[in-house]
């Protein structure tokens, strides 16, 4: 909880963490409840997650928000060191640390229940009953493949370079969902199957940088599908450019980082977060970014 008496220092902890608009909207929230706290961008190197949070839990950290590459280290280090959520559990992967004044841990998944409200916002939707295609088998793309397998997906595709981890998440799959038709596919072969899918995500960096190409060709979409990219910035990542001109239904992840950062909030400080400043503050970011 957020300590009236001193300002709380509040962290998200990535690498690369500069692009984060997380700041702005959970500094908008701060202030406009009167609490004296402060969010702040930590780049962490790979392999330096299990000492960056002890660090914090030394300097009396309130909380922390975890992002690219590190959810699945920050989980091996909370099932080690601290207490974790069922979601955390079942998706092995932490986004959202908790740090008590008695110093115990808590790591949580705001990830998953946040896509899905940012699903529905967005398209009025949820995963189920539809053939779904995962790009990225990494921490994001792990829980949001498990998310909408335990949301009722008819099928679910995944795809990723890495041909470890797309055998991790598949057997993730399997243990969660059995019964389920699951498929591990190179991104060629992602190419071609994607036509046939209802909602596309897409949970890599891979288009982040000017210049990154589309994963995806304007072939491997349609009208009718659903396409979600959990990129925000820029505001229309490539592959939302080529599924949009092929017909497809498009959303940036905005919405998945305003309802996992509001729940995270929640946690951190017991506050009923506002939502409505939140998403301003986000949006006046993004407006400034894209000047």
């Amino acid at each position: 909880m957020v300590n009236p008496a001193s300002i709380q220092r509040f962290w998200l902890l990535g690498h690369p963490v500069g692009h984060s608009l997380s700041p702005a909207m959970h500094n908008a929230a701060f202030k406009a409840l009167g609490l004296r706290a402060k969010y702040d961008l930590r780049d962490v190197a790979p392999g330096d997650v299990p000492r960056t949070l002890a660090d914090l839990r030394a300097q009396g950290c309130g909380g922390a928000n975890v992002t690219i590459p590190h959810k699945e280290a920050a989980y091996r280090f909370l099932a080690a060191k601290g207490k974790l959520s069922d979601t955390a559990q079942l998706l092995h992967s932490v986004n959202t640390v908790v740090f008590s004044p008695d110093g115990a841990l808590y790591g949580d998944n705001t990830d998953a229940p946040g896509f899905l409200d940012a699903l529905k916002e967005a398209f009025r939707a949820t995963p189920r009953g539809r053939r779904v295609l995962v790009l990225g088998c990494g921490g994001a793309g792990r829980a949001l493949a498990l998310t909408c397998a335990m949301q009722g997906a008819a099928e679910i595709l995944v795809a990723d370079v890495h041909l470890a981890a797309r055998r991790r998440l598949l057997l993730a799959l399997r243990h969660t969902a059995p019964g389920l038709p699951v498929a591990g596919v190179s991104l060629a072969r992602a190419r071609a199957a994607a036509r046939d899918c209802d909602l596309i995500i897409q949970a890599t960096p891979v288009g982040m940088k000017p210049g990154d190409p589309s994963l995806l060709p304007p072939e491997s979409f349609r009208k009718g599908q659903l396409v979600f990219d959990l990129i925000y910035h820029p505001a229309v990542p490539p592959l939302l450019a080529t599924a949009q001109a092929a017909g497809a239904r498009t959303a940036n992840g905005l919405g998945m980082l305003l309802h996992q950062g509001a729940r995270a909030f929640r946690q951190w400080t017991g506050r009923k977060p506002p939502v409505n400043v939140m998403r301003a503050a986000l949006d006046k970011a993004l407006k400034a970014r894209n000047r």
